[in-house]
């Protein structure tokens, strides 16, 4: 006698679950892998504007340049025939120790003698007004381009005096200065010439060794003594550099007066 089996069928849930547990773990890792993505690139991007930031700060606080010293020629006919005001200012720049390279083409020298302020560029930047100093030469020697500071004009700006200023080096081991690209590094000293001659300095032939044939242009300045006196040099980055200083009451019989420090 066979005995009967009866076969009966079961609905199992279990394999859904598995498969919807599996969709939601997946879609967490896409979740997580976007959020990493995002965090990757966020930092990334953070990181080089750090870095940016902290170059920009370094050369905000090292660029550094130092006036060591300022001298004033007065113009003459001869050592007994002297204008009574100064007519050319030499300052004597530096850098501070670990500065960072200075471009004297980009360096702004503002000076005031209380009444007149003249904003002045070096002669060979031509950005600022469109056009270089008049007869400006890169080729040329330093005492060439003072003569066309002292002497020369053009119809933009005006008066090169007002608007220039013109640099010799004094000592450049590296070789990085001339007249076209004047950039000082660390241990470099230069001479920075700016003008500061005035309409009753047109009878005199001579302004240091330049002779200026009388042709002489009028700066706006007057730096007559007990004149209160304001310098500011502005580099591209950096910290901008003071020098202030009072004319002496009397300028004596010297064609070259010390005025600062």
């Amino acid at each position: 006698m066979k005995l009967n089996k009866k076969i009966s069928l079961y609905n199992s849930i279990s394999a859904q679950v598995g498969i919807g547990t599996l969709i939601i773990f997946i879609a967490m890792v896409l979740v997580a892998a976007v959020a990493a993505a995002v965090l990757i690139q966020t930092s990334g991007t953070l990181q080089q504007k750090a870095q940016s930031t902290g170059k920009e700060a370094t050369q905000e606080v090292s660029s550094n340049l130092i006036v060591k010293g300022i001298e004033g020629i007065r113009a003459k006919n001869s050592s007994t025939s002297m204008a009574g005001n100064i007519s050319l200012l030499k300052l004597k720049v530096g850098l501070n120790v670990g500065s960072s390279p200075v471009d004297v083409n980009q360096v702004v020298i503002s000076i005031t003698d209380g009444t007149t302020t003249n904003n002045l560029i070096y002669a060979n930047n031509d950005k600022t007004y469109g056009y270089s100093m008049n007869n400006f030469s890169s080729s040329a020697t330093a005492a060439t381009n003072l003569y066309s500071l002292l002497t020369g004009t053009q119809a933009v700006p005006g008066v090169n005096a007002k608007y220039y200023f013109t640099v010799d080096k004094i000592r450049d081991e590296d070789g990085s200065f001339t007249q076209e690209k004047p950039v000082m590094n660390t241990g470099d000293l230069a001479t920075f010439y700016v003008s500061t001659l005035s309409s009753k300095d047109k009878d005199f032939q001579y302004i240091g060794t330049i002779n200026v044939n009388g042709n002489q242009k009028d700066s706006g300045l007057v730096i007559r003594p007990r004149t209160s006196v304001s310098i500011v040099l502005t580099p591209e980055s950096g910290v901008i550099t003071n020098a202030d200083f009072v004319t002496p009451s009397s300028y004596g019989t010297k064609e070259t007066v010390v005025l600062y420090p």
